[in-house]
């Protein structure tokens, strides 16, 4: 029995000996896909909030005082130029015009006498049979009966004019607001509310704002001299209504405002779109799609990066596969990739996907991608 455990505990303390003997294998390398980057053209877009206004956006109100008779149209009514809307009790302002008139018949009967009084006077001067006071005092009383005329018909003018106010008709063509008046009620020029509000919307004004980065980067990229000739070389821009979906016609920018607004920081921009149909109203809100164009921008998959404390990160790839988290700026969004400001250059290779446990200078084995993004600006 002795020889026995001690041939055992010679076999087991050899076992032992050989395992310690051997060295240990290192751990195998992980395998990720890598892909390296190169630049190209390519255009970001950036959605800006909006608000749509017409072309022509008119508060209706009333030029004289009286009581509203009719109304001719319905609120949200499309209408013409020229198209009576309103009627106002014009009894009071008919009764001016003849009061004016009758004055003016009045005015020229003094100065018909006034002439005949002239007349009569005249050759008596002449004969020096009266003295030249009398006719002078004559022809003072006509030519105050010549200026009454003058006055008269100004009156005649003016009473004229407030009749015509009565009837209140469309200074543009486009779509009614509300009414809030109705027949019956007194209107006044001096109202707090407007009998209603006229948008000519066959073309709209879309308006949103620039920050002075975006400014200065629109100033840099377009050709000409002035802001004027960059505005007619800028691309079409878009309407994304608040559904989400874009209106069917493309706008263009067509005016910059003189001056930043020094609380905001921000400068105004002007699109116009054309809206035949009136799907567009004054009041819409909605989102400018702009398109920024880079000439030679380095593209990262999104999938490719990782964001940590408002930073955006990616695993770049060294000659010999070490690994090291790389902070990139970007400049903006061009499909499924960032455009990269700073931070990577054409030519680097960065890791893909599977970096959740990987570990800054960890060694890799690169792989190939399983399925490649569809951009031209990253490759395999």
């Amino acid at each position: 029995m002795k020889v026995t455990y001690l041939l055992l505990a010679s076999f087991l303390y050899g076992c032992s000996e050989n395992q310690a003997s051997q060295p240990a294998q290192p751990a195998p390398l992980q395998a990720l896909p890598v892909v390296q980057i190169r630049a190209g053209s390519a255009t970001t877009y950036q959605d800006y909030p909006a608000s749509i206004e017409g072309t022509v956006n008119v508060e209706i109100r009333p030029q004289v005082s009286g009581t509203l008779d009719r109304v001719f149209v319905d609120e949200g009514a499309l209408v013409r130029v020229g198209e009576p809307l309103f009627k106002i009790n014009d009894a009071p302002y008919r009764e001016r015009l003849n009061t004016a008139r009758a004055s003016l018949h009045a005015a020229q009967g003094a100065l018909a006498n006034a002439q005949l009084e002239v007349t009569k006077l005249t050759p008596l001067v002449q004969n020096k049979v009266i003295a030249d006071f009398q006719l002078k005092a004559a022809q003072a009383a006509r030519q105050i009966a010549s200026a009454s005329i003058e006055q008269a018909q100004a009156e005649v003018a003016a009473a004229q004019i407030n009749l015509g106010y009565t009837l209140i008709k469309a200074p543009v063509g486009g779509y009614l607001g509300r009414l809030p008046k109705k027949p019956g009620s007194l209107v006044t020029p001096t109202d707090a509310v407007a009998l209603t509000n006229l948008s000519d919307v066959h073309e709209v004004h879309v308006y949103f704002a620039l920050g002075e980065t975006d400014f200065i980067r629109f100033k840099a990229q377009y050709a000409g001299n002035t802001l004027a000739e960059k505005i007619k070389q800028l691309p079409a821009v878009e309407l994304v209504l608040p559904d989400g979906s874009t209106y069917a016609r493309p706008g263009r920018i067509d005016l910059l405002d003189g001056q930043f607004d020094k609380n905001t920081g921000t400068i105004t921009v002007r699109a116009s779109f054309r809206n035949p149909d009136g799907l567009l109203r004054s009041g819409n809100t909605g989102k400018v799609r702009l398109g920024l164009a880079f000439a030679n921008a380095v593209a990262v998959p999104q999938i490719a990066t990782l964001e940590m404390q408002d930073k955006v990160f990616v695993f770049l790839v060294g000659d010999s596969n070490k690994v090291s988290k790389q902070p990139i700026v970007i400049a903006g969004k061009s499909g499924p990739n960032y455009l990269v400001q700073n931070g990577l250059k054409a030519g680097n290779r960065i890791v893909y996907s599977g970096f959740d446990h990987l570990h800054e200078g960890e060694v890799i084995q690169p792989t190939k991608p399983a399925a490649t993004p569809d951009n031209p600006l990253v490759k395999n």
